[in-house]
């Protein structure tokens, strides 16, 4: 790729805990960047990891002085608050947002860089490539249900290669003045943060544009517990956010909550109505049967047993989503959102 004079600073942005396991992974792939890395900066904001994050990070800087990383605190811990602290520590004018467990593709950056500066977009970002978060059959099924459109639904950075504008993009890339002048990330969200910023942002006049150029591996949380509680979050704060921005709303996420309320409304229907004991059934049916042919392609497809544990994974990420979503819901409904 041709470089022009005068690049602009880049500052990679990045929140942080616990993360001894990936962070080195991270490290090395932006050292891979196509970008110069003179005009590169890494600002990460550590949440008191309690393992060797902050250690791993020290031993890769004494390796490779050539890249410029700085370790911020960010004492609230949470990930819109690393973000918004890393920013605020920040001297690029372009800000590129990474997670501590991703690595992204070597022309990343420049890509980026050039469509911001070109004036494509406000926030501009790319695909992922999901992977395994270890070598257990469990979360190499997790990593294929997470790129599949039963468990991703219609979000184009999982499941799209066509370049476009969209909704949102994982991470993103924006100019730092554009980020703070809509007020950064919203601290109040645990989750859903950069869904919110996105909603902000096209609000505001922005436009979001994804390009398959731009590629992020992605580790997938290696086990059905953690996947479980990661999606209940996610289903608990979409609530939050929609009560700021209700047209939001997608159908690939109002699925899974009404799906549980009508298991449980006929569930319960059930005990008195005949009828309903039939549509609850057909309802079962129906979902395992789809679950059953997603699972049979998949196999026939990617040819490894890992497959066969693919509807444990989306069954896992349904209900949890929709039964976070629910209980975020109710909650507020009944004004009991302090006890959430």
């Amino acid at each position: 790729m041709q470089y022009q004079n005068n690049l602009p600073l880049v500052s990679v942005i990045v929140p942080c805990y616990n993360e001894e396991k990936t962070i080195t992974l991270l490290l090395a792939a932006i050292l891979r960047q196509t970008y110069p890395l003179e005009r590169l900066e890494v600002i990460i904001a550590d949440s008191q990891s309690r393992d060797k994050t902050r250690e791993k990070i020290a031993e890769f800087v004494k390796e490779n002085s050539a890249l410029h990383v700085c370790v911020v605190n960010n004492p609230k811990r949470t990930i819109p608050t690393g973000v918004n602290c890393a920013a605020r520590a920040a001297s690029g004018e372009i800000l590129v947002r990474m997670d501590a467990h991703s690595e992204p593709n070597p022309e990343y950056i420049a890509v980026s860089v050039n469509l911001l500066t070109s004036g494509k977009a406000d926030n501009v970002g790319g695909v992922w490539q999901i992977q395994a978060g270890d070598d257990s059959c469990i979360a190499r099924a997790i990593a294929i249900a997470a790129a599949h459109p039963l468990g991703a639904g219609d979000a184009k950075y999982r499941i799209s290669t066509k370049a476009q504008y969209v909704d949102t993009v994982p991470f993103g890339a924006f100019f730092r003045e554009r980020f703070f002048s809509i007020g950064a990330f919203n601290e109040t969200l645990l989750a859903n943060e950069d869904y919110e910023f996105n909603a902000r942002l096209q609000q505001n006049g922005g436009r979001i544009w994804m390009d398959p150029r731009i590629i992020s591996k992605y580790y997938a949380r290696p086990n059905l517990r953690r996947l479980a509680v990661q999606y209940w979050r996610y289903g608990y704060w979409k609530v939050k956010m929609l009560k700021r921005f209700p047209d939001t709303i997608r159908i690939r996420q109002a699925i899974p909550p009404l799906f549980i309320a009508s298991l449980v409304l006929f569930g319960i229907l059930s005990l008195f109505f005949p009828f309903a004991r039939i549509i609850l059934v057909g309802e079962i049916f129906i979902y395992l049967v789809v679950l059953t042919v997603a699972c049979l392609a998949c196999l026939l497809k990617k040819r490894t047993r890992d497959c066969l544990l693919i509807p444990a994974a989306i069954i896992t990420m349904h209900f949890s989503w929709g039964s976070g979503f629910l209980y975020s819901l109710i909650i507020s409904l009944l004004g009991l959102e302090q006890l959430g």
